[in-house]
């Protein structure tokens, strides 16, 4: 779409405001919200706006920024007032001398993506995230899941199905030709798929779909939660990543006919680079504290490092092929969750798989038929199964000495991230919880 296509287009839609989007570091979605008739002007010379209260963005003396429309993002907000219409657009980042900022989050996965459109190439990411609608409560410390269903349930006519059918409808006319959405396995869970496409389409759906999500769930006085283990002792909520490399006519590198498992020696070499990487990449697509709760054994979330064909224990699953699908043939990353910031996780779960094919790296045997959370340490340790890290602190030490992963993201957005990250480890690690409370206040 071009700017005149644009132009025409918000008129059509009877479009009375526009939100100019990006998002931090941390992947919070800000937005410059502005009068339809100022649009022109914001696609010819961009939309300022003071970048030094952004996280991650720019030191106070050096706050302008600009952001820059990507006409082909545009879409309805389809939960506005209709007198009130308003429509998104998400921007890119460039400073005052008109250079894209280093800092901006979309412009990193963009910088790294530029690696394989070089080679002819399209990285395809397909996620699956997982969300939770509670009651509000008015307690925030005991969330109550708004049904009771379980997994794949269906209910002819209740209320999280009404949700859940308002929201595929509302992501449709997004544009994320969704596939399916079901009930997860937890009380109040739910998970809603979008087809696959390129990696920065499929970034920007991500935030699409958490903030339409959370728009819909108000609507119905709910709250939607990303937050990967917002209940003790169920299942949390994950975003497995499916991954394939397609060349510029469409066909799919990662499928070879002759091989067992249908993968091409590119994939082999693709997959052995995440794992190699996969204690740093934990980092980015795991960064909150509330992340190592849901990566502990026993609830389908992945601990150990490894891959297989159908082993949910596995940190990379390979689905089984089913003949003449060549296009579906793909790795299933499962330990990323949806608290990520999409542009940063792709972008290194991206060059962690690069650097596997240029080194050429042979991945370890595979794990199937073999439940990892049944071994013993010694038994991991005899078969070499490294495990993920088990805190943010962990895995940020992990990203540290990582250089792939720190180039990926590069020195700005690198230390942004860093900061912000070390910033909340301390935090919860300085907080007194109501365990802490219930064990030692009166045993200690």
């Amino acid at each position: 779409m071009d700017t005149k296509d644009l132009l025409n287009k918000v008129r059509e839609d009877n479009v009375k405001f526009i939100s100019y989007q990006f998002t931090d570091v941390t992947g919070a979605v800000k937005s410059v919200d502005a009068p339809i008739n100022r649009l022109k002007d914001a696609l010819e010379d961009g939309v300022w706006f003071d970048g030094s209260s952004v996280e991650g963005f720019a030191r106070i003396q050096e706050s302008d920024m600009r952001l820059v429309i990507d006409p082909n993002t545009y879409a309805v907000l389809p939960w506005t007032d209709p007198e009130l219409r308003r429509a998104r657009v998400f921007c890119d980042i460039f400073t005052p001398d008109n250079l894209p900022f280093e800092g901006d989050p979309r412009g990193t996965l963009k910088e790294v993506l530029r690696k394989i459109t070089a080679k002819g190439w399209v990285f395809n990411v397909g996620p699956e995230p997982e969300f939770f609608l509670f009651k509000r409560n008015g307690d925030k410390t005991h969330p109550v899941p708004h049904d009771v269903g379980g997994y794949f349930d269906f209910s002819a006519d209740d209320e999280a199905v009404r949700v859940r059918s308002e929201l595929i409808e509302a992501l449709n006319s997004m544009g994320l030709d969704v596939e399916v959405g079901h009930h997860e396995v937890a009380l109040g869970q739910h998970e809603i798929d979008f087809r696959f496409a390129e990696a920065l389409q499929t970034a920007d759906n991500v935030l699409t779909l958490k903030y339409t999500v959370k728009a819909i769930a108000a609507k119905y006085g709910l709250i939607a939660s990303f937050m990967p283990k917002p209940i003790f002792g169920i299942n949390g909520s994950g975003m497995h990543c499916h991954q394939s490399i397609f060349d510029d006519a469409g066909n799919n590198l990662f499928f070879d006919p002759k091989d067992e498992y249908r993968l091409s020696k590119l994939a082999y070499a693709f997959i052995a680079g995440q794992l190699a990487h996969a204690r740093a990449l934990t980092a980015i697509v795991a960064p909150t504290n509330n992340s190592y709760k849901r990566l502990v054994p026993g609830y389908e979330a992945p601990v150990y490092i490894g891959w297989a064909q159908q082993n949910r224990s596995a940190l990379i699953r390979i689905p089984r092929f089913t003949e003449g699908r060549d296009k579906a043939v793909r790795a299933e990353l499962r330990f990323p969750d949806p608290s990520s910031n999409p542009y940063l996780a792709f972008a290194a779960i991206l060059a962690a798989g690069l650097d596997g094919i240029e080194k050429n790296m042979t991945p370890p045997e595979p794990l199937n038929n073999v439940n990892i959370y049944h071994l013993t340490e010694s038994e991991r340790e005899s078969m070499g199964i490294p495990s993920l890290p088990g805190s943010l602190g962990e895995a940020l030490g992990e990203l540290e000495k990582d250089e792939v992963i720190k180039d990926a993201l590069g020195p700005i957005t690198y230390e942004a991230f860093r900061r912000a990250k070390l910033e909340e480890r301390d935090g919860f690690r300085t907080a007194v919880t109501d365990w802490e409370t219930n064990r030692y206040l009166e045993t200690a």
